[in-house]
């Protein structure tokens, strides 16, 4: 629906809508957000800035999920990418440094949420993350890519639902999963200077796949 930020109008409001079902966690509360502006603000322009407007230049061969045809047309079901305003600014100021066309830059946005994005003269050719921010590389509390069956045999296992064994894969895992002691790599590099195994596998695991 957005490649760029928009002004908040009824068509905007009604697009953020449609995109719930993609962004259950955070486009409702967002657009509760601009409702509560409206009512503090009334009249006042708000601007709506996505987070997946930097991905909306990758090609299909870049976002398509090599899944049944008609899950991408009946569902929007492809990789959008987030972070994308710290991507967008990032690549767009490599460029302006650079100064030169053809400019290609591969950035990295690392932290408890963490993503790497491709682009060339500032627009976005690939990127880590996927329908969700769960994919692409290892972060604070996610997994990161991984095999999907991986999910199916926790679930069997140990009698969770598909809901459940994603939850885990969201807030239980990543590198407060991998150490055992925290999700902050402040933590984790004090912890491996003190010589905890986990804790220093948890950040060679994490350099590895950045």
């Amino acid at each position: 629906e957005f490649t760029e930020s928009c002004v908040v109008d009824d068509a905007c409001e009604a697009a953020i809508k449609k995109c719930f079902p993609l962004g259950p966690l955070h486009n409702p509360a967002n657009l509760m957000g601009i409702k509560a502006c409206q009512a503090a603000m009334p009249g006042v322009p708000q601007v709506a800035v996505f987070d997946t407007s930097f991905g909306m230049s990758m090609t299909p061969e870049a976002y398509i999920y090599a899944i049944p045809y008609e899950y991408y047309e009946n569902d929007s079901i492809r990789r959008y990418g987030f972070h994308g305003t710290s991507h967008r600014f990032v690549s767009a100021r490599a460029c302006e440094i650079m100064g030169k066309k053809g400019t290609r830059v591969i950035n990295c946005h690392l932290g408890n949420g963490s993503s790497v994005s491709a682009s060339i003269d500032g627009k976005c050719v690939d990127t880590s993350m996927g329908l969700t921010p769960l994919a692409g590389l290892p972060m604070g509390t996610r997994a990161g890519d991984m095999d999907v069956g991986v999910v199916e045999f926790i679930a069997n296992k140990y009698d969770m639902t598909i809901s459940e064994a994603v939850n885990l894969l969201n807030k239980e895992s990543g590198m407060l999963g991998l150490s055992g002691v925290s999700s902050d790599f402040r933590d984790l590099e004090q912890a491996a200077e003190k010589e905890n195994h986990r804790a220093t596998v948890a950040l060679e695991i994490f350099e590895y796949r950045v």
